[in-house]
C-alpha cells in the first residue's frame, strides 16, 4: 500500500471516529479541501518561517473538531508540528464565574464574551508563537454537575509543550468576531426582539473589544458557515438524540430551542458572522448535512 492510499485510510479511521461515514464525501473532502489546505498552511509558515497561528471560527455542527483533526494529522504527514487549542480551555474558572454570573446574571451559560479568560490565552498563544515552553489549559466540562471547571495546572504539568510548534490550530465558536457598529442592533434579526434581548446583544458587542488583542495574534482565518444558520438548531437537537442513545442526560426541545437562542441573542451569525470581512481567510460554506458546499479564499 503506498502512503498516499495508508493517509486516506487513515483519515477514513478519523472520520469514522467522529461519524462521518459517508466515504464518497469522505473522498471528495480529502481531494478539494483538506489536502489543498493543508498544503497552504504549510506553504504560509514557510514563507512566515516562524510559528504561524490559524483560527478557525465555527459552532457546533459545522465540522469544526472534523477539520481540526484532520488538518493535524495531514499536517503530520508533512512534517510540520502541530497544536490544537479551544477557546473553551480558556474559560474562567467555576468559581469565577459564579462571581461573574453575580456581576451579569444573564451570563446563565458559559461561552458568550467575558467567560474567558484573555489573558490566560494571551499568555498562552504568545508562548507558542515564541517557541517558549507552556503548560496549555485544558477545561473539563463534566466536572460541577455540568458546570465545568479548569483543570489544575499541577495536573497538567506532563502536558507541558516544550518541542517547536510549527502551526497552531485555535478553534471557537467565535474565534476571530470583532465588535459591529453600535447601529446594526436598530432593527436586529429574530430572536433578539426585546429591548432586554438587544442590550444583552449590544453588551456583548462591546465584551468582544478585550479579545481583539488575541485576534490581532491570528495569520490565516478559517471561517466555518452554515448556508443557513437556523441549522444550529436541528444540529444541537441532533447531538442530544446521541447522546440519550448513549444514556447520557439530554435537553429537551424546548431546551434546546432557549439554549441555542441564547447565543444567537449574544452573537447573532447574521451580524457577526455573515459579515466577517477577514484578509488571508478561507470561508467554507456548510450545508445541512454538515457538508462542504462551497468555499472562497481571500488572500488579499
Amino acid at each position: 500500500m503506498n502512503n498516499d492510499l495508508i493517509i486516506k485510510e487513515n483519515i477514513k479511521l478519523i472520520c469514522n471516529d467522529l461519524d462521518l461515514k459517508n466515504d464518497q464525501q469522505v473522498s471528495k473532502l480529502y481531494n478539494n479541501l483538506w489536502m489543498p489546505l493543508t498544503i497552504h498552511l504549510a506553504n504560509q509558515f514557510k514563507e512566515k518561517s516562524q510559528p504561524l497561528l490559524v483560527g478557525i471560527l465555527g459552532g457546533q455542527g459545522t465540522g469544526k473538531t472534523t477539520l481540526t483533526k484532520i488538518l493535524k494529522y495531514l499536517l503530520t504527514q508533512l512534517n510540520i508540528n502541530s497544536e490544537t487549542i479551544s477557546l473553551d480551555d480558556f474559560y474562567k474558572t467555576y468559581e469565577e464565574r459564579k462571581e461573574l454570573a453575580k456581576f451579569d446574571p444573564r451570563l446563565i451559560w458559559r461561552g458568550p464574551p467575558l467567560t474567558h479568560d484573555v489573558s490566560l490565552a494571551l499568555k498562552v498563544l504568545q508562548s507558542l508563537l515564541q517557541c517558549r515552553p507552556v503548560v496549555i489549559p485544558r477545561f473539563d466540562k463534566s466536572l460541577h454537575g455540568g458546570k465545568g471547571d479548569q483543570i489544575p495546572l499541577r495536573d497538567l504539568k506532563s502536558d507541558k509543550t516544550t518541542n517547536k510548534v510549527d502551526i497552531i490550530l485555535f478553534e471557537g465558536w467565535f474565534v476571530g468576531v470583532k465588535p459591529i457598529p453600535e447601529d446594526k442592533f436598530n432593527n436586529p434579526p429574530h430572536p433578539i426582539i426585546t429591548e432586554a434581548d438587544k442590550q444583552f446583544a449590544k453588551d456583548c458587542n462591546q465584551r468582544l473589544k478585550e479579545y481583539l488583542p488575541l485576534w490581532e495574534l491570528i495569520d490565516y482565518q478559517i471561517i466555518l458557515n452554515p448556508i443557513d444558520y437556523h441549522y444550529s438548531l436541528p444540529w444541537r437537537q441532533e447531538a442530544e438524540q446521541k447522546m440519550k442513545a448513549q444514556g447520557k442526560t439530554g435537553m429537551s426541545n424546548q431546551e434546546i430551542k432557549e439554549f441555542v437562542e441564547y447565543f444567537w441573542k449574544a452573537l447573532h451569525p447574521e451580524l457577526f458572522i455573515n459579515t466577517l470581512s477577514v484578509s488571508k481567510s478561507l470561508v467554507i460554506k456548510i450545508d445541512q448535512n454538515h457538508f462542504c458546499a462551497d468555499y472562497m479564499i481571500n488572500n488579499n
